[in-house]
């Protein structure tokens, strides 16, 4: 049990009780520290709890002083001697044993060497007994003092261990996971920690390997970080980011769900090409039919594996030789080395398997490949768009797959989306229900996460509060394309990069320059080109443009993309064959309006982006549980 039944205290009967976790027994330290007392209150409690060291330190204890040595009188000495039958005992000694005036009277005028001096023949008498064995010190005493966190908020609980209870080695390095049983004290002089866990009995301890654990009383760069996503979110800055990412899809499918909309699942291999940009995952299936082996693997279209590796291997050297410049902690460092040292050795095992399969290939077996027209889905809007044509309005959350080989800080090969379709909806609908989801999800964090939130104040962005009030309260800036380039070729105190002209999407260079420095607020962007959407938006009046929207915010860029989809099976058309589309791959979904076809409309919330704007964080993999990228997927 995590607690511990104690004798009712008429003092301690109105204390808050705690509740243990339902399926751990023990207390979580949200529980017990997230309060506006801080714990104060579970003062005298018994508990269990379990956590990870973040810090600690040893405080040794002084040795007690050395017991005195039992000295013996010298009388009783002599008639030791004497029952032993010592023949060699002075008168003088004899004297001084049997009559103790005459031995202090002749001890005062000098006569104590008197039995050495006048008999030399004799053995000499020591007057000192010999010296006792000096018996075993004990071992020097020691409290350990360790702070550890059990990822369920912000805050530590700070744990003192004495050494007659657990040995203090065992306890102190960082990543050691320890479940501990005790009582909840106040310290004795309050500082930093208003209350402590004084604990009697350890229940477990799950020991580090020091030289090789990557993480230190230090913090770690987030770029090192990204190499162990095993280890990461034991920092409190990728615990309070996951926590965020907790909080923000929990609140999708509140809102979806008070609005009345269903939940589908849909499929992550696909046929079809949702957007008709970038590149494809290729799912392929090889069977080679010398030896009947059927494998099973997902490539890249145009991608080497171990090329992949390779240009993991550049990076991890070129983050080497910032520790090394940067004079970073030593921890930090050498798990950079090792694991440098790790993904060299396997590009060497690569180029060996790559050597391998070649003269394999050389012969006359033969390569199948299986499913050449099957990859990873970029979106799911078409399938999403059968089922509103039946239930109405739904939504789906779930990942989706870009292969292009882009560093970019905004983007990562498989990024979290969420999509929305409404059947009898327009692009007015769906620009409302984005802006609606957008601020329902910036206000559920500020108002269930504040204590994650004062941290990124602090660590991170310190305007975060002030910043995502100021958006949720307002109202995003409505530009049409047009209107925006027109803007933007105003502007005399930038040059861009790439020119203005119809038709071509705006970059994420323009889109910066107008949320950041002209309007700083997030901008609503309304009827694109028809080239720069995708074939199933649908065709305004004009001939020329979408009936598409993108809401473009400061610092991250574009975080929903959406339209009112086109209903008309020959526009579809028309559209499919201008792109110059497999006709054959959409056959279902031009079924699908051929018969009983209806208005709709929907759009995708970049998830991962989302969390990022919250957080403030700048590099999209920094807030994705374990993010896939090219040339960076670890595990």
């Amino acid at each position: 049990m995590a607690i511990i039944p104690r004798q009712q205290d008429p003092q301690l009967q109105s204390q808050p009780s705690l509740l243990p976790f339902k399926y751990s027994h023990r207390v979580l330290l949200k529980t017990l520290l997230d309060r506006q007392d801080g714990g104060r209150g579970f003062a005298g409690q018994r508990v269990v709890v379990g956590g990870w060291v973040k810090t600690s330190k040893e405080v040794k204890k002084p040795l007690p002083p050395p017991a005195p040595a039992a000295s013996v009188p010298h009388e009783e000495r002599f008639i030791d001697r004497e029952k032993k039958g010592d023949k060699d005992i002075s008168c003088v000694e004899m004297l001084q044993s049997r009559i103790p005036l005459i031995r202090s009277i002749w001890e005062v005028f000098g006569g104590g060497g008197y039995g050495r001096s006048h008999a030399p023949s004799r053995k000499r008498i020591e007057s000192a007994p010999p010296k006792p064995a000096t018996p075993p010190s004990p071992p020097q005493l020691s409290t350990a003092y360790l702070l550890i966190t059990d990822g369920s908020c912000v805050a530590s609980l700070q744990v003192v261990v004495e050494s007659s209870v657990a040995q203090p080695s065992n306890l102190l390095p960082t990543g050691t996971c320890i479940l501990v049983e005790g009582q909840i004290e106040r310290p004795a002089t309050e500082g930093k920690h208003v209350i402590e866990l004084k604990a009697d009995k350890v229940l477990h301890i799950g020991t580090v390997d020091v030289d090789k654990y990557p993480l230190s009383k230090k913090r770690v760069p987030l770029e090192m970080l990204r190499d162990f996503p095993q280890f990461r979110p034991r920092t409190t800055t990728v615990a309070t980011v996951m926590r965020i990412r907790n909080a923000l899809s929990f609140a999708t499918h509140s809102f979806f769900n008070g609005q009345g909309f269903l939940d589908v699942h849909l499929p992550i291999i696909t046929t079809t090409d949702c957007e008709g940009f970038g590149k494809l995952f290729q799912v392929a299936g090889l069977e080679q039919k010398a030896d009947k082996q059927k494998l099973s693997t997902i490539h890249e279209t145009d991608g080497v594996s171990l090329d992949i590796v390779k240009a993991a291997a550049k990076e991890k050297s070129n983050i080497v030789e910032t520790l090394k410049r940067t004079e970073s902690n030593r921890e930090a460092l050498a798990a950079a080395v090792q694991d440098l040292r790790k993904t060299n050795e396997l590009v060497s095992q690569l180029e060996a398997i790559e050597k391998k399969n070649l003269k394999s290939l050389s012969s006359k077996d033969e390569v199948v490949d299986a499913s050449r027209d099957l990859f990873l889905t970029v979106s799911g809007r078409l399938h999403l768009e059968s089922y509103a044509c039946a239930l109405g309005n739904v939504y789906s959350f779930g990942p989706r797959f870009q292969a292009d080989k882009t560093d970019s800080a905004k983007h990562a090969s498989e990024m979290w989306m969420v999509e929305v379709e409404m059947a009898f909806s327009q692009l007015r609908d769906a620009m409302n229900c984005a802006s609606d989801y957008f601020n329902h999800l910036i206000m559920y964090v500020l108002e269930t996460c504040h204590e994650d939130m004062k941290f990124i104040a602090k660590r991170i962005d310190n305007a975060c509060f002030t910043r995502l009030q100021q958006t949720a309260s307002g109202f995003p800036e409505m530009l049409s394309y047009n209107e925006v380039i027109d803007i933007l070729r105003k502007v005399e105190d930038k040059k861009f990069e790439t020119n203005f002209k119809s038709g071509v999407a705006l970059t994420a260079e323009h889109l910066s320059y107008l949320v950041d420095t002209i309007y700083k607020k997030p901008v609503m962007i309304y009827d694109y080109p028809k080239e720069a959407k995708p074939f199933y938006c649908r065709l305004n009046d004009n001939g020329r443009t979408v009936a598409a929207f993108d809401l473009v915010v400061p610092k991250v860029g574009t975080i929903i993309s959406g339209s009112q989809n086109e209903e008309r099976i020959n526009i579809i058309n028309s559209r499919i064959n201008e792109l110059a589309l497999p006709r054959e791959k959409y056959e279902w979904y031009l079924d699908l309006h051929r018969n009983g076809t209806a208005k709709n409309a929907g759009f995708t919330l970049r998830f991962d982006l989302m969390v990022l704007f919250i957080t403030g964080l700048t590099n999209v993999r920094d807030v994705i549980p374990f993010p896939r990228s090219y040339g960076k997927a670890n595990n």
